[in-house]
């Protein structure tokens, strides 16, 4: 494996992005939306193994003080490798004194307690489409 990361959104292939999410059992809008998610985000990873891209993450932030990490995916095959690990910690570096929120996915819990996060006890959401979100396990 050769990683490369990326730091920037130029010449992402945002339809590996779509599916990469869809992959992971993630949210997943039309190629067009996600590019403008990301280039609107604070922070934004892209890693690849070789040309291909295999995971990546963002972050939206006033850059002072409140984060929230978003859409970290990793391909399937690649999972458990400790790419994910790398895209969490480039972010969290990134905003040394920032608190970081975020939901993660049904089952994937103790992967961000192994980094330090911890559950909410007052956590709250307003979903556009609640019933999907509560079919997918993220809301009561």
């Amino acid at each position: 494996m050769s990683l490369k990361v990326q730091y920037n959104c130029s010449n992402i292939k945002w339809d590996n992005v779509a599916q990469t999410l869809k992959l992971a059992g993630m949210a997943s809008y039309a190629p067009e939306i996600h590019k403008k998610a990301f280039e609107n985000s604070h922070n934004v990873v892209f890693v690849f193994d070789g040309e291909k891209l295999i995971g990546f993450g963002r972050a939206i932030s006033d850059g002072i003080y409140q984060a929230a990490l978003y859409d970290l995916a990793i391909l399937p095959e690649y999972q458990g490798r400790g790419i994910g690990r790398i895209i969490v910690n480039t972010i969290k570096n990134s905003l040394p004194n920032c608190n970081i929120i975020l939901y993660a996915a049904p089952g994937k819990e103790g992967f961000y307690e192994k980094l330090d996060f911890r559950k909410m006890k007052t956590g709250m959401g307003l979903f556009c489409n609640a019933a999907n979100m509560k079919n997918k396990g993220f809301i009561e």
